[in-house]
């Protein structure tokens, strides 16, 4: 290829980079507005396996579907959305190769926060390119704080989308663990692992997302995980900007692409992790590893 036309197509993918950045900044932001809205009215129902589904999880997943309509009429891109009846069809590995960009979005996670008021739910949307994360945010309507990754960088953005908002790039942070650290966790961590208070502070803070964005600015020392593509995929590339990675609780093994064998597979979820993460530097692994001792004769699965 020549040199010209290597500069035509970097030039091309950057404007497309900033066309999707759009995207994403506007499904976030009017995708908050409307949680922020429907707070207010109230409302929620239960889904099939009794998780919490509200009518802004819906309203912000059809706002979604318009904003990529023409995007998706192409053979280049495919959506999976949480509130999708039918995303199971898109676990297929020949369907997904075929889509070199795939959007993961979570209307809302936390919906039991969001249901309850408390400001730790967020907008979720990510970009995959070629299966590995790209670009992504997601923002805290209550809080008004953003994290996004605009295919290079990562930021952290309070007051976001006003006048007033402050940006702050986000770099790796490999943080030393004491006794004042705090350790995040879905739900049901002391079910399947031992926990030594000694080593630093356990916290639940009832959303992926918090146990994601969070760590990437400082605010705490990693995470337990385990849940679905779309609770991820929107802080994957931000988190991993800070030098933290998924990595599988019993090998190691960094997540970094969308590796269907990582997966469930099957049954309501198909998008479920089958094992648990743990978000962490790479020197922080096996120290919090020790730390959190599986226990003996439990089903993680």
């Amino acid at each position: 290829m020549s040199l010209q036309n290597l500069k035509a197509n970097f030039l091309e993918e950057n404007i497309m980079s900033k066309d999707f950045l759009q995207l994403i900044f506007e499904m976030m932001q009017e995708g908050g507005a409307l949680a922020l809205d429907f707070m207010r009215k109230g409302g929620h129902s239960l889904k099939a396996d009794s998780s919490v589904v509200t009518e802004a999880d819906l309203a912000i997943s059809r706002l979604v579907r318009d904003k990529l309509k023409d995007l998706l009429a192409t053979e280049e891109h495919l959506l999976i959305d949480e509130e999708d009846a039918q995303n199971a069809q898109s676990f297929d590995l020949k369907r997904l190769e075929s889509k070199p960009y795939v959007w993961a979005v979570d209307p809302i996670d936390g919906t039991r926060a969001f249901s309850n008021r408390i400001p730790v739910f967020g907008v979720s949307v990510g970009l995959l390119k070629d299966l590995k994360p790209w670009m992504g945010g997601v923002y805290f309507p209550m809080t008004r704080e953003l994290f996004y990754c605009d295919g290079q960088n990562s930021f952290f953005v309070q007051n976001a989308f006003s006048e007033k908002e402050i940006k702050a790039q986000i770099v790796p942070i490999d943080q030393n663990i004491t006794s004042q650290s705090i350790f995040l966790s879905t739900d049901g961590v002391l079910e399947y692992f031992e926990w030594d208070s000694s080593f630093c502070q356990i916290m639940l803070p009832t959303s992926a997302v918090t146990e994601l964005c969070w760590p990437a600015i400082g605010r705490g020392c990693g995470s337990l995980f385990r849940a679905n593509i779309w609770d991820f995929a929107g802080s994957w590339p931000v988190f991993r900007s800070a030098g933290l990675d998924l990595r599988a609780y019993e090998t190691g093994a960094v997540l970094n692409c969308l590796d269907l064998e990582r997966f469930d597979g099957q049954g309501l979820y198909p998008w479920k992790m089958k094992e648990f993460c743990v978000l962490s530097s790479e020197r922080n692994f096996s120290v919090i590893k020790e730390h959190l001792p599986a226990k003996s004769g439990v089903n993680r699965t």
